[in-house]
C-alpha cells in the first residue's frame, strides 16, 4: 500500500487532512440534501417513488456541521445535491451558512448540481452567497422528448432558469445524460446550443443504480460511440482541463467550446478520485459504486463533541476502495446497485 501523499489542500490547524489509503486527499464533498425531486427522469427515478420520512433527514444545522467538519479536514470544493437541492424548504439557508466558508478562505467553491426548474427563483440568491458555477441537468432541447425522459417537466421553466443564472453571473455547465434511441441523435446539436449560449457540455453514461422500471440495456450508449460519431462532424482536441470530477474535455474547434465525458462503465475513473458523497440522511458513501458507508446521522445525534465526528470521518476515509463496481448485468438485467441516484445525490 503507498504511503499517503501530501495533499495539496490546507485542513484547520490541529486537524490532519482526510487522505485514504491509497493517498489521495478528499478535497471535494458532494452534499444531498433531500432525496425529492420534482422531475421523474427515467435513468434516475420510478415513476412512483418513496420518499424518506422526515425524521430520518438531516436538519440544515446538522447539514452545515457536517460541511463544517469536511472543511476543517481539507475539503475545498463542496457541491450541494439531491434529489433536487431547492425543493428543500429553507435551502438558502443553508447556502447561506456555508457561504462563510468561502469568506475565510477555507473554501475554495460552493456549487450545485439541479435540474434547473427553481432556478428562475433562486439564482440571484445562490450568486448573493457565493456561487459561481453550477451544473444544470438538461437531456434535450426538444419538448416532448423532454417531457417523455423527465416525466412531466416543462422545458420552457428550465430554460429560463438557466438564463436567471447567466444573469445573475453564474456560469452554467450541461450535463446531458446519453440515452440509446432516445436523444442520441440530438446530442450534436445539444452542444452547439450549450457552446453558442457560453456553456460547456459534459455528457454522461447512464449509471447502474436503482430499479427505476427501465431495462438498463435498453438504455446504455457508451460514450465512446457518442465520441467516435462527434469526430465525424467536429474537431475534437484533448485538454487538460479539468474542474475537480471525473469528467475528461475536449476543445471543439467549430464551437470553441468544451465538451466533456463522464465515463463510469466504458473508462474507470477511479484512479484520481478525491470525493466522497454525503447523503440527505448522514450517510457517507466513500464510493458512489459501493455499498459499504459510515453513519454519520448517528455521530451527530449521539455526540456533540467534535472530536467524536473527527474520529468517524477518520474512520470512514479508512474504508475507501480503490474503485467502483460499476456493471450492467447482462444475464440478470439489474442494476449494480439497489439504490436510486436520487438517494445518494446526483
Amino acid at each position: 500500500m503507498p504511503s499517503p501523499a501530501a495533499p495539496d489542500t490546507p485542513a484547520t490547524p490541529g486537524l490532519a487532512p482526510l487522505v485514504d489509503p491509497f493517498g489521495r486527499a478528499i478535497s471535494y464533498l458532494r452534499v444531498s440534501v433531500t432525496d425529492r425531486c420534482d422531475l421523474r427522469c427515467v435513468y434516475c427515478m420510478s415513476e412512483h417513488m418513496t420518499f424518506l420520512p422526515k425524521a430520518d433527514i438531516l436538519t440544515l444545522e446538522e447539514l452545515d456541521r457536517l460541511c463544517a467538519a469536511f472543511i476543517a479536514r481539507g475539503t475545498r470544493k463542496l457541491r450541494i445535491t439531491g434529489g433536487e437541492p431547492l425543493v428543500r424548504r429553507g435551502i438558502m439557508t443553508l447556502f447561506g451558512k456555508v457561504s462563510r466558508h468561502l469568506a475565510s478562505g477555507a473554501l475554495e467553491e460552493l456549487t450545485l448540481t439541479t435540474n434547473g426548474s427553481q432556478l428562475d427563483k433562486h439564482a440571484a440568491a445562490l450568486a448573493d452567497c457565493g456561487v459561481r458555477r453550477i451544473n444544470v441537468s438538461l437531456d434535450t432541447l426538444d419538448p416532448q422528448t423532454f417531457r417523455d425522459i423527465t416525466r412531466w417537466g416543462d422545458l420552457d421553466q428550465v430554460k429560463a432558469g438557466i438564463a436567471a443564472a447567466q444573469r445573475a453571473g453564474i456560469a452554467v455547465k450541461i450535463n446531458a445524460v446519453a440515452l440509446k434511441g432516445v436523444n442520441e441523435h440530438e446530442l450534436g446539436d445539444l452542444m452547439v446550443w450549450a457552446h453558442g449560449a457560453g456553456m460547456d457540455l459534459t455528457l454522461i453514461e447512464v449509471m447502474p443504480l436503482g430499479d427505476i422500471g427501465e431495462n438498463r440495456l435498453d438504455q446504455y450508449l457508451p460514450l465512446s460511440m457518442v465520441r467516435a460519431r462527434l469526430a465525424e462532424r467536429f474537431t475534437l482536441t484533448e485538454t487538460d482541463y479539468r474542474t475537480g470530477g471525473p469528467a475528461r474535455y475536449v476543445r471543439v474547434a467549430e464551437t470553441g467550446g468544451r465538451l466533456g465525458f463522464i465515463t463510469p462503465l466504458t473508462h474507470n475513473f477511479c484512479e484520481s478520485c478525491n470525493r466522497v458523497r454525503l447523503t440527505c440522511t448522514g450517510t457517507l458513501f466513500m464510493c458512489l459504486g459501493q455499498e459499504d458507508a459510515a453513519d454519520l446521522r448517528a455521530v451527530l445525534r449521539a455526540a456533540p463533541d467534535e472530536a467524536t465526528l473527527h474520529a468517524a470521518l477518520d474512520a470512514a476515509i479508512a474504508r475507501k476502495p480503490k474503485g467502483h463496481d460499476f456493471v450492467i448485468d447482462r444475464r440478470r438485467k439489474r442494476p449494480a446497485l439497489a439504490r436510486h441516484m436520487s438517494v445518494t445525490g446526483g
